[in-house]
């Protein structure tokens, strides 16, 4: 079974600036190509941070604001910010990353977890090739049902392997997926419900499927990749 991955929804033509490039080169940038973010890469393409809008409102938002007291609540990193000329006076460091082979539904995990819009994605060698946003993650429930449930299909030959008399229909409608049928154990119905929900485009599994043999209390049907 085929899992999405950050790779198959970055962006892989990445406005990028350099340490060096100055504060209204920045802002213009992400004027011009109407981002919000725009990482900071050495000569090897390397991510040594991010330029958000939030860091470069800290200029405005210092501009009229009362020193001592300003700096009191924001604290030392917004006073660097807002006394920041370039770009790598400014970015946020190290950046969150993402691997270009990291699945979508980790990457959105990562973006919940550090509060950011978008991510950059490396290669193995630590190389800037794209750059992944949170409308970017929602590009696989753009995929047409006849797309998912070729993908479900297999899913489910997948987790019925060992079975050779299992019977497993499947339906999807808006990327909504109904299984039903009949498998011998509850271990393949919760496997099968599980990869079913690991296809890309797939919002909700309503599982009808019934089982001989209750070995939940012999087996573990829920291994570590499941979190891909």
């Amino acid at each position: 079974m085929r899992i999405w991955h950050v790779s198959d929804v970055m962006t892989s033509d990445v406005v990028t600036v350099g340490p060096a490039t100055p504060y209204r080169e920045v802002v213009a940038l992400l004027a011009a190509y109407r981002i919000n973010a725009v990482p900071v890469v050495d000569a090897d393409r390397r991510v040594l941070g991010v330029v958000s809008e939030s860091d470069l409102l800290r200029k405005v938002e210092y501009a009229g604001a009362d020193r001592p007291q300003w700096f009191e609540i924001r604290g030392r990193a917004a006073r660097r910010k807002a006394g920041a000329l370039t770009a790598g006076e400014l970015m946020s460091a190290p950046a969150e990353v993402a691997l270009a082979t990291t699945g979508i539904r980790a990457a959105a995990r990562r973006m919940d977890e550090a509060h950011v819009k978008q991510l950059p994605v490396e290669d193995l060698l630590g190389r800037l090739v794209g750059m992944v946003s949170r409308s970017d993650l929602l590009k696989e429930h753009l995929r047409h049902d006849d797309d998912i449930r070729v993908d479900v299909q297999e899913a489910v030959r997948e987790a019925t392997l060992t079975e050779r008399d299992a019977t497993v229909e499947t339906t999807v409608e808006r990327g909504q997926v109904t299984l039903s049928g009949h498998v011998e154990r509850w271990s393949t119905a919760v496997l099968v419900e599980r990869l079913v929900r690991l296809v890309a485009g797939v919002v909700f599994v309503d599982s009808r499927v019934a089982f001989d043999i209750d070995d939940h209390d012999l087996v573990d049907p829920a291994p570590a990749y499941f979190v891909a």
